[in-house]
């Protein structure tokens, strides 16, 4: 409504000035182009319209901010009393114009002005709800879902620790026991490399319960510590090269300390990488790039294009879930996965932080 009132204060001027020394303005310029009475009551409603249409604060009710629009209203019947019929003769160039026609049209415009402005308000305001409403929907669904996800991973992760962990705990007692009671050297060495395994067996699956919890509860998490540096990845890269993979490791920075966690999960990567490198791409050349820092490990694995035809029944042979399986994996140790053609070739790429977020213990 500031434009508005300023109008009609410079249209009062104007026509002011006009009274006083006639036809100064209208000398330098086309007919009635500095004339109040021309562009005085076209003006007028496009200020009302703004006013009503963007109000500066949209929780005032529509009583108060009608209320400038209708003082427009007597400022505008006043212009019977300044503006002599002459003048819009001269301006309009018809015979018959008077101000009481002028005025007329002038209150029409300026209340068909303020009902536009109010509905494009109203309007905008709908529009504004209905997206603030979609808004709220889509993270109320994001948040069931999370809440789902949280609560399947707490039921994973309680099943894995009651009937899981139970069963691999007895099988190394028993494989203990084995070692001891063998009648011979044979046996008492196989006993030693089940109780191993066995062993490394509740190593990870005590990693990957403590992770399920984590994600189940992330908001008391914390940064486990960091137990060791990274596993090395040259005794994979071996096993690759002893059957007749033509694989290269370049390694840059100096390994640091990690969680058991992050170590195994880089570990799997460059694995899955290298044996769907096997099936997939025989004779062809890989690159295993492998950069340390202080706060984590990014591991790139770039498969050139296979020298001949892969065989069909080794490559077929996977279950076809491996580098989804491995997404999963990295993100839930709070890492990025990227996996995806590169040239002729196929690369993998993962990023890992050096600490795993764990669940905070509940005090005493």
């Amino acid at each position: 409504m500031t434009v508005a009132w300023l109008t009609a204060a410079v249209a009062a001027l104007l026509d002011a000035v006009e009274r006083l020394a006639p036809g100064t303005l209208l000398r330098d310029g086309p007919p009635g182009a500095f004339d109040p009475i021309v562009w005085w009551p076209p003006a007028l409603p496009f200020a009302v319209y703004a006013a009503m249409a963007f109000p500066r604060d949209g929780d005032r009710p529509v009583w108060a901010r009608a209320l400038p629009v209708l003082a427009l209203v007597p400022l505008v019947g006043l212009t019977q009393d300044v503006i002599p019929d002459e003048s819009i003769r001269r301006v309009s160039g018809q015979e018959t114009s008077s101000v009481e026609t002028m005025v007329f049209r002038s209150m029409a415009m300026l209340v068909a002005a303020a009902l536009l402005g109010m509905y494009v308000a109203a309007r905008r305001r709908v529009l504004q709800g209905l997206t603030e409403r979609a808004e709220r929907a889509e993270r109320e669904r994001h948040l069931l879902a999370e809440r789902a996800r949280a609560e399947e991973r707490a039921r994973l992760a309680a099943e894995m620790h009651d009937v899981v962990a139970h069963r691999v705990t007895l099988m190394v007692l028993r494989a203990g026991a084995l070692r001891v009671r063998a009648p011979d050297e044979e046996t008492r060495a196989a006993a030693e490399e089940l109780r191993d395994d066995g062993c490394h067996a509740l190593e990870e699956l005590r990693d990957v319960i403590g992770l399920l919890r984590r994600g189940a509860g992330a908001a008391g998490a914390a940064p486990a510590p960091a137990s060791g540096p990274l596993p090395d990845l040259s005794e994979l890269v071996a096993e690759s090269a002893a059957v007749g993979v033509r694989v290269e490791l370049v390694e840059r920075g100096e390994p640091a300390p990690a969680s058991p966690a992050v170590g195994r999960t880089a570990y799997r990567v460059v694995q899955e990488a290298l044996t769907n490198a096997r099936k997939h791409a025989p004779g062809a050349a890989v690159r295993v790039e492998v950069g340390y820092r202080s706060d984590g490990v990014r591991l790139s694995v770039l498969c050139a294009a296979p020298e001949r035809d892969p065989d069909a029944a080794l490559a077929a042979s996977g279950s076809g879930t491996g580098l989804a399986g491995l997404r999963e994996r990295v993100e839930t140790v709070g890492g990025t996965f990227s996996a995806g053609p590169a040239g002729d070739g196929f690369r993998v790429e993962a990023s890992l932080p050096a600490y795993v977020p764990l669940p905070t213990p509940p005090a005493p």
